[in-house]
């Protein structure tokens, strides 16, 4: 099995991380090819950078041949319909994984992210999923994205203290990380505050390499259609 995972900022190092949180969870047999476009914004933090960056996560699918699935590895699920009308294959947003394995281990969850900005998108996107009514709360940590790429920064104790708070004030049983650059930060939190903290990077490669194992399509019918040729060239 093959998946493609595409980080839609131009930020490299967090690409080699999302890559090794990846293949840490991946089947022995299922290759990960991860990969940023080489063109759009360092960091996606709100619906400006989100915009910016579509057209090169487009191409990046779009161009990429013999693949089984397909992750985007940004929390904000950045292109995740566009993407299903170019491939009938599972694509899968590491927001969405994360929000639905989330919403079946606890009652209520919270999510900590970033900047304040993600917030409406996030949810906006818990709205559309239908499972707004699950989450206890979208919290900001004040943590910028790239800020998560620096080995010196206070990111992780900042993220920390939020979580701290999110299960003090909002009662959540479990915790989403809102952010795809922090996906080697969960099992550490997880342990440290003692309640289940996701990573969507890795819900997402677990639920894409299920859903290309039962042979799951993405409909061609509808919303989902493939664009006509004339729209690729």
């Amino acid at each position: 099995m093959r998946i493609l995972v595409v980080n839609p900022n131009t930020t490299a190092s967090m690409t080699a991380k999302i890559g090794a949180a990846a293949r840490r969870v991946a089947s022995s047999g299922t290759e990960i090819v991860a990969v940023n476009p080489a063109s759009g914004p360092a960091s996606i933090e709100g619906y400006y950078d989100e915009a910016l960056s579509l057209a090169g996560l487009l191409e990046v699918i779009r161009t990429t041949p013999d693949f089984d699935a397909v992750v985007i590895a940004c929390f904000d699920d950045t292109g995740l319909d566009a993407a299903r009308c170019l491939t009938d294959k599972p694509v899968i947003g590491i927001g969405e994984a994360a929000y639905h394995f989330a919403s079946m281990i606890a009652n209520k969850f919270s999510v900590v992210t970033t900047l304040a900005r993600s917030v409406p998108a996030l949810e906006h996107n818990l709205h559309k999923y239908g499972l707004i009514t699950r989450v206890a709360r979208v919290r900001s940590s004040d943590v910028a994205v790239l800020e998560l790429e620096h080995p010196g920064s206070d990111a992780c104790a900042r993220i920390s203290a939020e979580i701290g708070r999110a299960v003090a004030e909002d009662l959540c049983e479990a915790v989403v990380l809102g952010c795809a650059g922090m996906a080697d930060l969960a099992e550490t939190l997880a342990t440290e505050h003692g309640l289940p903290v996701l990573d969507g990077v890795t819900c997402a490669i677990g639920l894409a390499e299920a859903m290309a194992k039962l042979g799951l399509k993405t409909s061609r019918l509808g919303g989902y259609a493939p664009p006509p040729l004339h729209k690729l060239a």
